[in-house]
């Protein structure tokens, strides 16, 4: 059975997931998710222990922060496409962490003692909130408008749609979410470093999506409560009793085996095997 901890973090990673899921849906590579969480949760905690602001502005500000940040940055960044749009998010989220988080607050010690003002609620709420936001998305005049940028831009922009407001409008949403996802988490876990928002975070985000499947907004959330449960259940008795695999670096290589194998024989992700049970339902 999941601890409390665990099913808070599963909710953490959901949301974390969804972000990323808003850029994936418009055809966008994005890896700055880590970078928004981090300025989320930085920016929140400061404002908790040095102004003591409400937690509802805290949460607050935490949104609007990432947004103003993915706004400026986003129409010069958002002007490429595929694997040079996540090279370049990727230096976004690395600028980010190292002059602005590591150098004006706190250092590379972070900031701890941060009070525990998250509840379970909180949790449950944001994530439903941001479920039924992407699922009212998928029917909308600006969920068509994200699947026809992602299918062909080019396309997309002769039939008239202005494909830089939506792409805009995605990265900033995406940035809303993970700022909210790392201010719920500092007031959780009480401590923050920069080294919590790098590269490797960014990885972990987009393999939420690739396992879980990036055609539905269900898919992200099956991935990241997949990969997060995962360490937990390593620890179980049962597994302990065949091998021990409760190191890092052995999580992380049982993570790539999983990643590997859904790419290889389910390219859709997870869903798939949901959406493929549901089509033989219908049909039956």
């Amino acid at each position: 059975m999941l601890g409390e901890s665990v099913l808070q973090l599963i909710a953490i990673n959901s949301l974390l997931a969804l972000s990323i899921y808003l850029t994936l849906a418009c055809g966008q590579l994005s890896l700055a998710n880590a970078a928004f969480m981090g300025i989320g949760a930085y920016v929140s905690a400061t404002l908790t222990l040095k102004a003591a602001w409400p937690f509802w502005a805290v949460l607050l500000a935490a949104v609007v922060a990432p947004m103003l940040v993915a706004t400026l940055v986003g129409l010069p960044t958002l002007r490429l496409r595929g694997v040079f749009l996540a090279i370049a998010t990727i230096g976004l989220g690395e600028v980010l962490r190292v002059v602005v988080i590591n150098k004006a607050t706190g250092g590379a010690e972070g900031i701890s003692g941060i009070p525990v003002k998250t509840q379970n609620w909180h949790l449950v709420a944001a994530l439903l909130v941001a479920i039924y936001l992407t699922w009212r998305l998928r029917g909308s005049r600006m969920g068509y408008a994200f699947e026809a940028i992602r299918e062909d831009e080019t396309v997309a922009r002769t039939m008239g749609i202005n494909t830089t407001y939506y792409k805009l409008i995605a990265f900033v949403l995406s940035a809303a979410l993970a700022g909210l996802a790392g201010a719920l988490k500092a007031h959780l876990f009480r401590a923050i470093t920069p080294g919590d928002y790098g590269f490797v975070l960014a990885v972990d985000i987009l393999t939420y999506a690739v396992v879980g499947g990036s055609t539905s907004f269900l898919g992200p959330i099956l991935g990241a409560t997949l990969l997060t449960e995962l360490p937990e259940l390593l620890r179980s008795s049962l597994v302990r009793g065949v091998v021990n695999l409760q190191a890092g670096w052995q999580t992380l290589l049982l993570n790539g085996v999983i990643l590997l194998l859904v790419i290889l024989f389910l390219p859709n992700g997870l869903i798939s095997l949901f959406a493929r049970n549901w089509r033989r339902t219908g049909a039956d």
